[in-house]
């Protein structure tokens, strides 16, 4: 389990490390600049070294600390973790993110829903999907997984429809980490939460964007159709749009699948927070054990 729950959290930072650097671009723009990206380059709009991370994975790590400093509340305290982060200004926070953050004043939903009503009701980003996997990874008991899973989503995107994208995703997550039965596959667990395949085995109709829907949609598309953890976050890399996002979202689902012990080192070794995930991983595990 514990090869597992580093596999997720190292899947999903190298989906994002590998797709940060077609973000923002098509495919015809990729396949003409890069051939095909299949390594861990940079660069990007962003202009990031080789194995820094963007804020999908930074996210993800405020959750996962928040959880483990309190994993009974965990709210306040991921809510602290990421004013901290915001504060180091980092760079490429999405809008609504970014103006909670900048606007909140003590309550974490009230703020988000003067966001949501500033926005004309548009709060229905990938951005608390990016960072949900820690909640799944942490909880052992489902009811309080989705109630955490929720209440984070709720936390900045006020919009339903991400917080029911989180809890599709995160409920795959458990029932992966959770299955008794070691053969249990993800196609398994996405069609036992899902329901259905179809929508997932040809191309989505849908542009690979920041929209929550269109995200998970492309999501499952990936992991449905690649057999390795490479194949899946190499072909999210290259689709572009959002590809830091799809890629860290898909590649922290299979890489849980998969566990740590079968990620290409050429990936893992060159992340620059490899060693905070490391540590996570062990405190989300010891988090486990308890809750």
């Amino acid at each position: 389990m514990l090869d597992q729950i580093r596999g997720g959290l190292f899947g999903a930072a190298v989906g994002d490390a590998l797709g940060a650097t077609t973000e923002c671009m098509n495919k015809e723009e990729i396949q003409e600049k890069y051939g095909k990206i299949k390594t861990i380059i940079g660069g990007g709009w962003l202009t990031l070294d080789p194995g820094e991370v963007t804020d999908d994975t930074d996210m993800m790590i405020a959750v996962a600390n928040g959880i483990t400093q309190s994993p009974e509340n965990p709210i306040p305290a991921i809510g602290e973790e990421f004013l901290k982060w915001y504060r180091r200004n980092p760079r490429g926070v999405g809008r609504t993110i970014s103006l909670v953050l900048s606007q909140y004043q003590g309550d974490w939903f009230q703020t988000a829903f003067h966001v949501h009503c500033a926005q004309q009701g548009k709060s229905s980003g990938n951005g608390s999907l990016m960072r949900c996997l820690p909640v799944a990874l942490a909880y052992s008991d489902q009811e309080m997984m989705e109630k955490i899973t929720f209440l984070q989503s709720k936390m900045t995107h006020y919009a339903d429809e991400a917080a029911e994208a989180c809890l599709i995703y995160n409920r795959i997550a458990f029932r992966l980490l959770k299955g008794e039965n070691l053969k249990t596959s993800l196609k398994e667990e996405i069609m036992n939460t899902c329901y259905s395949s179809v929508c997932f085995r040809k191309e989505p109709d849908c542009p690979p964007d920041g929209y929550v829907v269109h995200t998970l949609i492309w999501v499952l598309h990936w992991l449905w159709n690649c057999h390795t953890f490479e194949e899946v976050v190499i072909e999210a890399a290259n689709r572009g749009g959002d590809s830091d996002t799809i890629a860290s979202i898909a590649g922290g689902l299979k890489g849980l699948e998969a566990g740590f012990h079968r990620l290409p080192r050429r990936f893992t070794e060159i992340l620059r927070v490899k060693q905070e995930l490391e540590l996570l991983s062990e405190k989300l595990y010891a988090v486990r054990q308890r809750i």
